[in-house]
């Protein structure tokens, strides 16, 4: 008997969930359909994002970098701490519990909005009907005027490193280590490699990135990534540049190693470590989830082709997060949930994908919105630029934490704010102020009219803004105009 429905919703990460909760709140009747077992074989609801992505690996960060400033900090603190030892697999449990806590959350979320979570394997078989394949193998139809697809992405695997889930992994295992590798290597220096090698390194580990771009952080503002890669270079971390990796070759018996083989301006190189993490990037996942008698179209890198409001190609049929173009962040797959939502129950809801910030949790954090100078200078466009060290901030320096700094741009006509990209503590919560600023279309200007509280990080935000028309109090006016 096949189970009738307004709306199903396929997979319930971060894009899924969400939208599920959303069309339930609008009275749609709804499933959410998730196949991901826990290490207990129990179903979980929250996808990769709270089972092995943002949630886990914020832990880590947010563990391991307490306990370098317990060992390195606390000293200008006046803090005397005879001897700091680590527990890695208390860690570890530490996040684990973090992650069972909230993906119940979700699950108890469901049952408060009354959306039916089911568990199983999805597979869209008409434009109207779902087929879910649970874990014992038994199969049921779903029917529903309306799909939305949030299947999420998976990592990438490379030829040169095969995954072997024990010293050479992805970014899944780099985060259930027991102990902390003496030399780790990690191929990427994207936002997982930085950030999972930042988590080992604090923790002790020798850790080399190898990036086959000759860039950092290409997508970056150049003078931010600059600053981080000086950064990140006199926390431990080796970051090699244009390293091209050609090979692994595993080691034989109990404690393997992984020798790996790369390329780059000075020739073939090999270098050994005891674990390799893979961070390359991700791709979308929908490996048998598409019937080809459904036609919806992909891309040529495998993505669900949608248009501004994430609908497919089919009628009724919707696809949203990591599995569609744009960046794979939570926070965007989550608008698009609510969006999907609302314009299935004829609200006009539209994202703005101009303002969807980035961020980058290593300590200190890159973040960053809108335009940066390369893409303004691309476009044609007259731009002013203020800036501001947090070396300046009192704040800043009274804990002891006055890396990096904020950087604002806007229109040299208008004022009108075009980017904001910042390296520093809490840069992701700081950035949020420029994204509500510049959704409703403020000025540096109306920034720097703002009142900001004493002592606080956030008053870097209001010097750079005071910057960018030479304004500044707190520092030298140098007003860049482009």
């Amino acid at each position: 008997m096949t189970k009738q429905y307004d709306v199903v919703v396929i997979g319930s990460g971060p894009a899924g969930y969400v939208a599920a909760i959303r069309c339930a709140q609008l009275g749609l009747r709804t499933a959410c359909i998730e196949k991901w077992l826990n290490k207990d074989n129990k179903t979980v609801y929250g996808g990769t994002c709270l089972n092995v992505g943002c949630i886990p690996s914020k832990a880590l960060l947010d563990s391991s970098h307490k306990y370098v400033e317990a060992q390195q900090h606390l000293d200008a603190h006046g803090i005397k701490v005879n001897e700091v030892a680590i527990d890695v697999p208390a860690m570890v449990g530490r996040k684990d519990k973090i992650v069972t806590q909230l993906t119940a959350g979700v699950k108890g979320l469901f049952t408060a909005n009354k959306v039916d979570g089911i568990a199983g394997t999805a597979k869209l078989i008409a434009k109207d009907r779902v087929l879910v394949t649970d874990h014992e193998g038994n199969e049921a139809a779903l029917a529903a005027k309306h799909i939305i697809i949030a299947s999420g992405s998976v990592p990438i695997d490379i030829p040169q490193t095969p995954i072997d889930h024990e010293t050479i992994v992805d970014s899944t295992g780099a985060l259930e280590f027991q102990e902390v590798p003496k030399r780790l290597g990690v191929i990427g220096a994207g936002v997982i490699g930085l950030e999972l090698g930042s988590v080992w390194s604090r923790m002790g580990a020798e850790v080399t990135v190898l990036e086959a771009l000759d860039d950092f952080l290409p997508a970056v503002d150049r003078q931010i990534a600059r600053e981080g890669l000086k950064i990140f270079g006199r926390q431990g971390l080796t970051i090699k540049l244009g390293a091209r990796v050609t090979g692994s070759k595993l080691s034989k018996g109990r404690n393997k190693t992984v020798t790996v083989e790369y390329t780059d301006t000075d020739g073939k190189q090999k270098i050994q470590f005891d674990k390799l993490i893979v961070a390359v990037g991700r791709r979308p996942y929908t490996a048998a989830l598409l019937d080809d008698s459904v036609a919806v179209e992909l891309d040529e890198r495998g993505y669900i082709l949608v248009d501004e409001q994430c609908a497919t190609n089919v009628p009724g049929v919707y696809a949203v997060g990591d599995v569609v173009r744009g960046p794979m962040l939570a926070h965007k797959g989550m608008e698009e949930g609510v969006m999907v939502a609302e314009r299935i129950a004829d609200k006009k809801t539209q994202v703005n994908y101009d303002l969807v910030p980035t961020v980058i949790y290593t300590h200190p954090e890159i973040a960053w919105v809108g335009k940066n100078e390369a893409e303004l200078e691309e476009a044609g466009t007259e731009y002013n630029v203020g800036s501001f060290p947090f070396a300046a901030n009192g704040r800043a320096l009274a804990a002891n934490d006055a890396d990096g700094l904020v950087k604002l741009i806007a229109d040299a006509r208008t004022d009108r704010i075009l980017g904001c990209h910042l390296i520093g503590a809490s840069a992701a919560d700081l950035l949020q102020q420029i994204v509500i600023a510049m959704e409703f279309s403020a000025s540096a200007e109306d920034i720097g009219l703002t009142m900001f509280s004493h002592p606080a990080l956030s008053e870097a935000i209001h010097e750079a803004a005071l910057a960018a028309n030479g304004h500044a109090i707190h520092i030298g006016n140098r007003k860049r105009r482009k």
